[in-house]
């Protein structure tokens, strides 16, 4: 099995420490996040890794890995970048990463056994580390609502309360060809600008409501990690 790591944008919400490197150079604990998620990936036993660069690419060269190039990351979202990837999604499952998030090779593990179209990580226990980032949970938080099988109800819209959110996305996936077909089916239905702001969510909000495959979400209660702010980075640090 293959895995295509995001690592295309800015991460403008980091503010100066991204002036000079891509957010997933920040290191946490004297390890670049890009190199905790290759570690978990490589223990994992996948050794064909591809990143998809946009924003600073030069400073990603150099550590094996495939590149795919988003020339459009300033103006487009996370799907788009991962469409950078098409060659890899078409020719079999891949395991797709977030590159400003950390977790343990056992996510992957997870994935990697899954049978399914389309699969996603979630966090169950996601409160407590949402109140530690946030105060209020709700600032951030998405609904992820689950059927009684375990797959997703619904993902990405604003919840009234903690009740709509059953787990955390974490952005830790894993397509088959057929999935990602389905992603394209219902991206090329959008206008080029809608397609250019949708976010991976929002996506998969889009392929729950067209019914077509089911999204399995597959529980994940180790440590792991979204950065999104140097907050984050210190509350992690600690």
């Amino acid at each position: 099995m293959r895995a295509i790591l995001l690592a295309a944008g800015r991460g403008s919400r980091m503010k100066e420490l991204t002036d000079t490197r891509p957010k997933c150079l920040l290191e946490l604990r004297g390890k670049s996040l890009l190199d905790r998620q290759l570690e978990a990936l490589r223990k994992a036993g996948i050794s064909e890794i591809a990143i998809v660069t946009g924003y600073k690419r030069e400073l990603l060269a150099d550590r094996g890995l495939v590149e795919f190039h988003n020339l459009r990351w300033a103006d487009t979202n996370m799907v788009s970048s991962l469409a950078s990837a098409q060659e890899w999604l078409l020719a079999g499952p891949c395991i797709v990463s977030y590159s400003d998030i950390f977790y343990e090779s056992s996510a992957v593990e997870s994935l990697m056994a899954s049978s399914a179209s389309l699969a996603v990580t979630y966090d169950p226990h996601w409160l407590e580390l949402w109140k530690k980032r946030f105060g209020d949970p709700l600032l951030d938080a998405e609904t992820f609502r689950l059927n009684p099988d375990n797959t997703l109800a619904e993902i990405g819209n604003k919840p009234k309360s903690v009740e709509e959110v059953q787990g955390q996305y974490m952005g830790l996936l894993r397509f088959t060809p057929d999935g990602w077909k389905e992603i394209m089916r219902i991206r090329a239905a959008l206008s080029p600008a809608v397609r250019d702001r949708m976010h991976m969510t929002g996506t998969l909000q889009k392929v729950i409501e067209a019914g077509s495959i089911a999204i399995w979400a597959v529980p994940y209660e180790l440590a792991w990690g979204e950065v999104d702010s140097g907050e984050d980075l210190r509350a992690y640090q600690s």
